[in-house]
């Protein structure tokens, strides 16, 4: 069951967060992105209260279901099993992967964020679904993300065989070259929650990647 969530997270996933929204609400941004076509939406929340996580994620939930995708939910995983939310995601610091599985039911998915391959490596080893890989590039969205570089996903990619998120500073310009290191999905924030329309924006990257995954499947 595990395995088909991540299947359909094949595609672009978008964080929402109430810090890169220009202003606007999160929900809001959360539905034109699924609207544009995202395969998932990350809900990360780091300033509002508990009550209001829950209420947001809870929308967010229904919004996904409704397209026919996904919804992670980021840190919280007594949020996650609340709201019923497709999956978790947890950093390097946060809850591990194993003590979530004891909050989470069986069928929700746990994603980890990794920046060197040994972390990967050990991710894969203890059960994580989707390893998400990143930084890739300079970012402004995340102020203590750590550098990981196209030559490192290439070197996870080759050293690990669970589903790849690349993330950090990814946009219409590099993607491409993301994907041909060796990523499944490709994970943007601001280049589609701080667009004037977040909806064409969600909708030219869903594009970009669906193009570029056919050519690299022909190669």
């Amino acid at each position: 069951m595990r395995s088909e969530i991540v299947e359909r997270m094949r595609g672009i996933y978008v964080i929402v967060d109430p810090e890169h929204t220009n202003n606007r609400n999160v929900i809001e941004v959360a539905e034109a992105a699924f609207n544009g076509g995202a395969a998932t939406v990350q809900l990360r929340d780091k300033i509002s209260s508990k009550r209001t996580i829950v209420e947001t994620a809870t929308e967010i939930q229904k919004l996904a279901n409704d397209a026919g995708s996904l919804f992670i939910m980021n840190d919280h995983a007594d949020i996650a099993r609340i709201v019923a939310s497709d999956g978790l995601h947890v950093g390097q610091k946060d809850i591990s992967v194993e003590d979530s599985r004891v909050v989470l039911d069986d069928r929700q998915i746990v994603g980890t964020s990794n920046a060197l391959v040994t972390e990967a490596q050990e991710s894969e080893r203890i059960g994580a679904d989707y390893l998400a890989v990143g930084a890739m590039f300079p970012t402004a969205t995340k102020i203590d993300t750590r550098p990981a570089g196209l030559e490192t996903l290439t070197e996870i990619r080759a050293k690990t065989s669970t589903h790849i998120v690349a993330i950090g500073g990814i946009n219409e310009s590099n993607l491409n070259a993301v994907l041909a290191a060796g990523a499944d999905s490709i994970c943007i924030a601001s280049a589609i929650t701080k667009a004037e329309d977040v909806e064409a924006a969600a909708r030219s990257l869903v594009k970009l990647f669906n193009n570029a995954a056919i050519s690299k499947e022909n190669t």
